[in-house]
């Protein structure tokens, strides 16, 4: 994915309304919060997230938790128990989402390797979907996703249509809020200074 520059792009992107603002995640909320914010998005019918099922959320942290525990078998540090939801490299679909689209962008070097995860596609087509595919129920490292790139390319480049499957973009999982204050205006402990180890 080559952005601008004519550099590949392996930075983070965020996509949200800007009349509510980024990294506004319904994980965070408890369980009946997140229930009656969903129920509410459906019946307002003005967003992606309005096309939801009823039981989006039940199965959003089931697939979560398998997430977590997958990261963690790989040796990942998750701070939290949910993510914070990014895509690597950016995906101009996801703006078609919101009414008043903008985005935020994390460079790759603030990516911790022991605090983001990555799927191919969205967590949920890519941890349900029974094709055989072999990224199919992964959860990869950062240092995996690079060659998992390697193989099997950009869906943002090769599906920009979604016609040749549910994988629209690469998705980045936010483990740890720290990366992510810097962006959202209340950062306690910036890490922009800050470079993998």
């Amino acid at each position: 994915m080559m952005s601008e520059s004519g550099k590949t792009d392996f930075n983070a992107y965020h996509y949200f309304d800007k009349r509510v603002g980024p990294f506004r995640n319904l994980s965070s909320l408890p369980k009946q919060e997140a229930e009656e914010i969903s129920n509410q998005l459906r019946q307002e019918g003005l967003s992606f997230a309005s096309k939801r099922s009823d039981d989006y959320m039940m199965i959003r942290r089931e697939l979560e938790m398998k997430a977590y525990e997958q990261f963690v078998t790989k040796g990942g540090k998750p701070m939290h128990t949910f993510p914070h939801y990014m895509t690597l490299g950016a995906c101009n679909w996801l703006e078609s989402w919101y009414m008043e689209p903008d985005h935020v962008r994390i460079p790759w070097e603030y990516l911790k390797e022991a605090h983001v995860s990555f799927t191919y596609g969205d967590l949920f087509p890519t941890m349900r979907y029974t094709d055989g595919k072999p990224y199919r129920k992964q959860v990869y490292t950062k240092s995996e996703i690079v060659d998992v790139i390697l193989r099997y390319g950009w869906p943002q480049e090769w599906n920009r249509q979604g016609n040749l499957g549910p994988e629209r973009y690469i998705e980045v999982q936010v483990w740890d809020k720290r990366i992510i204050e810097p962006y959202i205006g209340y950062s306690k402990t910036p890490l922009l200074n800050t470079k993998d180890t």
